[in-house]
């Protein structure tokens, strides 16, 4: 019973699932980047902090010179074949190399809560700013009931302590059983998610854009 909750919560937080709730989700929220995106003088230059290939090919921006995109993740990316999405393996922490207002948009996609500390994802925010003349920025609401990486019920309301007890008994979502003590609390660490007040305070005057399933707020975005 267990393994079938959990294999029916994986792949309804999976992407790639044509007719998973995070694709529907997804797909939602793409329509309202590319209705964003509209409005924006073209040639747009864009960053992508922490992104991937796989979201502009779903996007449909790949090829297309109205877009010039700029990858940052220390995981590799195949952009080979696109002449208008260009790479670099960097850690997004440090983007003191991008002068001051260089980019047309800054773009990230749930990548801040991945920073562990407030005081990392405001230091963030705050680069975010000074290269982007624009920023949309999407993060996970902290207070949708279900944790979407470890899929476990209100897991970001517990103690650290008790997230380490937790993932050192069991798989949680896309995270295999950790056996091993300091491992477990460096993953229970991993993550912070943000609050709506939280996420106003870093981006000062921005708007929200709240994506909702069965009438709660699932994710956040903060665009200007």
């Amino acid at each position: 019973m267990l393994e079938r909750i959990k294999s029916f919560l994986l792949y309804n937080a999976d992407q790639t699932k044509e007719n998973s709730v995070s694709a529907l989700q997804r797909k939602k929220r793409s329509g309202f980047f590319t209705e964003y995106c509209t409005g924006l003088k073209k040639p747009l230059k864009i960053l992508d902090i922490g992104g991937s290939d796989y979201y502009w090919r779903c996007l449909g921006f790949t090829g297309d010179d109205n877009y010039k995109i700029m990858i940052i993740n220390t995981e590799n990316q195949k952009t080979d074949d696109f002449t208008n999405i260009t790479f670099l393996k960097r850690d997004a922490r440090d983007l003191r190399f991008i002068s001051d207002g260089e980019y047309d948009l800054v773009f990230s996609n749930s990548m801040i809560e991945h920073l562990n500390s407030y005081d990392e994802q405001k230091k963030l925010a705050g680069e975010i700013r000074r290269t982007g003349k624009k920023y949309f920025i999407q993060t996970p609401d902290y207070y949708f009931p279900l944790e979407p990486h470890f899929l476990f019920p209100f897991f970001q309301f517990l103690s650290v302590e008790m997230k380490t007890k937790l993932i050192r008994k069991y798989s949680l979502g896309w995270f295999e059983k950790q056996t091993n003590q300091e491992n477990a609390r460096q993953l229970a660490e991993s993550v912070r998610l943000l609050k709506e007040k939280e996420l106003r305070e870093i981006f000062p005057g921005c708007k929200i854009y709240r994506e909702r399933f069965f009438g709660l707020s699932k994710s956040l975005t903060a665009y200007n």
